[in-house]
């Protein structure tokens, strides 16, 4: 527990004397809420009133000291240059000094051992150990009891932990401010120095810890104005010229231009409102400026020079000062063990200890280095909690589904983003189109099959012989055959049990409706084309292909189907390819590996989806961002194989390519909503079969995303990073120029990861809690300034 003495002296040294009202305050902390904000509790503890009688010898004794054997020591003092003259030996006036100062404090501990004053003493040695932690402040209009050097006093010297300084006759109790810097922001002036090093002032600052110094060298009124109104400080520092002028005190900030604290009042006081905590003015005759920054301004706490003081005990106090405070002694004991460190000076420099002194509020909140800079861990604390339940709001309502329908667009957004790709050289598309329909269909088939047996036989037939590594036909073949069409069907059937390069399709849902494969053609050689749209996942109109499922498993309680093969088509189509490249295809942990490569299945929740029917094996389909006027791989069509058209086909192109055959003729539907806008089902198998290949020869990343607990790390990160970073900006209305950067940044960074790696990153979700930990920190910073 602390206690805090405050010694009121009215009266004159001549005639009256000094009433002395002493009052003993308890201070103890509010245990409902922080020390650092303010909430002290002050009990008095012991009131008395007693007499000091006049003393108009010490008066004179104590005038003359400071005006005649004070100043007239050669130093070079922080004072305005030219304004004291030298004269005499130095040793001389050293020595006279020092028995000046001597006759004073021999004089000041008489005067305090008056009869009238005794009760004071002992009420005092009463309530206070010799250890105990203890601030004096002394209230008096008296300029000449504001310069006696109270720490020469008997009485004060007893205690070791107490320090004695100035308040004003006049207070008033001070308001809560709760700093809102991370950083203890510190505005350095550095006035006119003619004379004097205040370098190693700066220096000193520069090296403090938690804090971030501004420096004004030699600056002019209006830049010393537009700092104190443009941003907030803690501390004020000041290091040049200065004097006491009457009633006022005057501080030389260039060579050319002084200041007094009237002509920044108004910034000043601008300054105090927004949490100004100390003003450190390390130059000459400083009792003046205290008058109207303490009494006028209300400045909480304030350090000034009693007297003219010497470069280097200025330079001295300020390293013993800082180091102090900084590494942790509270504002009062820092003071004075820089103060008593003087002493080592003396020698050369009498009264040095006299010269710091602290002119303070009596409600002022105890400052320590650490309080100071705002209790930054209680705040990151704060942040840290609310960054928590944001995250764990935005991925509940996730988890919900909410999010998922915005994050499926986001990704289409983003396969769009990404730069556009070559056409894929090992696949050959057939497309049959309108002209191959009426120059081979079967005009009087009532059957639906666009091409007979017979051409798609003579098809294979050239493709086997040209080399193709894999022939997919893409063509449904579940219809009876025509009567006149059987020699063509028999041909067809022998290239389907001949030519094991051949894979045929077929589809298995919905069970009911199930399409089977070509008659007799093999199993192993049998590929589904099912493609499975987000409606369902969705619960709106969302019928975008992004999925595709490479393999499935049996499922018992399903009705029978037509379509048994548990392969996909491009799956197959890739098998044969890969299988010619002797490059193995295994499982691992349920998800396929072809060669080094594995592909990851998608699980109920990936990316983002949630609550997915996961069954099966299924990848996200790595659409080819191709140019609107290019095709995923080389296209011909029927005619020009079968003719042989030298101009549009040449049989090269078929070597050791996977040959995709089906319908792109627009009167046959077969169109599907994709990522890239509307897309026939040949062209998307193409794809699916184009990313397997890449991706077994690293030509193109795969999707991935993160677990679960990935996404959440992730979007804590950028919702704590995000909070920290608005909460520590000091004017409001920037924070919402660092919500947009932020947001901008998630992007970029989610863009380029999604490009070069294909990580499917919760961007909605993290940007959708930016947007919540802004308005969480927004309306806390809202309310603690109110409060």
């Amino acid at each position: 527990m602390e206690k805090l003495v405050i010694l009121k002296f009215d009266g004159d040294w001549e005639e009256q004397g000094f009433r002395v009202d002493l009052t003993i305050f308890t201070i103890s902390k509010n245990k409902k809420v922080e020390a650092s904000d303010g909430n002290l509790q002050f009990k008095p503890l012991r009131e008395l009133t007693r007499y000091l009688p006049p003393n108009a010898e010490l008066a004179s004794l104590l005038q003359q000291h400071w005006e005649e054997k004070y100043r007239r020591l050669s130093a070079p003092y922080r004072l305005e240059a030219g304004n004291i003259q030298y004269d005499g030996s130095v040793n001389h006036l050293v020595d006279e000094c020092k028995q000046s100062a001597h006759q004073v404090c021999d004089r000041i501990n008489h005067w305090f051992k008056s009869e009238q004053f005794s009760d004071i003493k002992e009420e005092l040695i009463r309530n206070l150990s010799s250890n105990e932690t203890a601030r004096f402040l002394i209230r008096t209009k008296d300029e000449l009891l504001q310069k006696l050097p109270w720490q020469e006093w008997d009485l004060i010297k007893g205690f070791s932990n107490a320090e004695v300084g100035l308040a004003p006759y006049d207070w008033r109790e001070l308001p809560t401010i709760q700093n809102r810097n991370h950083k203890i922001k510190i505005l350095a002036i550095l006035g006119h120095s003619e004379g004097i090093d205040i370098e190693t002032d700066r220096n000193l600052l520069e090296n403090l810890p938690n804090a971030e110094v501004t420096f004004l060298v030699e600056p002019s009124r209006r830049n010393v104005n537009d700092q104190l109104w443009e941003q907030s400080w803690d501390i004020i520092f000041f290091a040049g010229h200065s004097k006491t002028e009457g009633e006022t005190g005057r501080i030389y900030i260039n060579p050319d231009y002084s200041l007094t604290i009237s002509e920044l009042w108004y910034a000043l006081r601008k300054a105090v409102d927004r949490g100004l905590q100390l003003a450190i003015f390390n130059s000459c005759d400083g009792l003046g400026l205290t008058r109207e920054l303490n009494d006028d301004l209300h400045i909480p706490q304030i350090i000034v020079m009693r007297e003219l003081v010497p470069d280097l005990v200025a330079q001295e106090f300020l390293k013993y000062f800082l180091t102090a405070f900084a590494n942790g002694q509270p504002f009062h004991l820092a003071m004075q063990n820089a103060r008593e460190r003087l002493h080592g000076l003396e020698d050369t420099f009498p009264c040095a200890t006299w010269l710091p002194v602290i002119y303070q509020n009596p409600t002022a909140v105890p400052l320590t280095w650490k309080t100071l800079s705002t209790n930054l861990w209680r705040r990151l604390g704060t942040v840290l909690l609310s960054s928590v339940l944001v995250t764990g709001l935005v991925m509940g309502v996730r988890w919900l589904g909410v999010l998922q329908q915005w994050e499926l667009k986001t990704f289409d957004h983003m396969m769009h983003m990404r730069p556009l790709e070559l056409a894929d050289e090992r696949l050959l598309m057939i497309g049959i189109d309108e002209e191959d329909i009426r120059k081979y269909g079967d005009s009087s088939s009532l059957y639906g099959n666009p091409i007979p047996d017979k051409i798609l036989a003579q098809l294979f037939e050239k493709l086997e012989n040209h080399g193709a590594s894999a022939i997919g036909l893409d063509i449904v073949r579940d219809r009876p055959v025509p009567k006149n069409d059987i020699d063509g069907h028999q041909k067809l059937v022998r290239q389907f049990q001949e030519n094991e390069k051949l894979i045929t399709v077929c589809s298995f849902n919905p069970p009911e409706n199930s399409i089977a494969p070509p008659p007799k053609s093999p199993e192993e050689q049998q590929g589904f084309v099912d493609l499975f749209n987000d409606r369902p996942q969705t619960g709106n109109q969302d019928e975008t292909i992004r999925r595709y499922l490479l393999s499935r498993s049996e499922n018992p309680i399903s009705k029978p189907s037509h379509c048994n093969t548990p392969y996909s088509f491009a799956w197959q189509l890739a098998y044969l390819y890969l299988n010619t490249k002797k490059i193995p295809i295994t499982t691992v942990e349920e998800n396929w590996k072809f060669g080094a490569t594995t592909f990851k299945r998608l699980e109920s929740r990936s990316g983002g989806y949630q609550n997915l029917d996961s069954r099966g094996n299924q990848m996200v389909i790595n659409y080819r961002n191709l140019a609107k006027s290019q095709k995923i791989s080389q296209e011909v069509t029927l005619r020009d194989v079968l003719n042989n058209n030298s101009d549009r086909f040449n049989p090269k192109w078929v070597k050791d390519r996977v040959v995709l055959v089906g319908v792109v003729a627009p009167s046959i539907q077969d169109y599907h909503d994709t990522s890239y806008g509307r897309m026939r089902g040949l062209y998307i198998q193409a794809h699916a079969t184009s990313q397997i290949l890449s991706a077994v020869n690293q030509e193109r990343p795969m999707f991935w995303w993160f677990p679960q607990w990935g996404d959440t790390l992730w979007v804590f990160f950028w919702s704590f990073t995000s909070a920290v970073i608005i909460l520590f900006v000091a004017a409001p209305r920037y924070q919402w120029i660092v919500l947009c950067v932020s947001g901008i940044t998630l992007y970029g960074i989610s863009w380029v990861i999604f490009v070069l790696s294909g990580s499917w990153i919760p961007l909605i979700p993290s940007i959708s809690a930016l947007v919540l930990i802004w308005l969480c920190v927004s309306t806390y910073t809202s309310y603690t300034n109110k409060k």
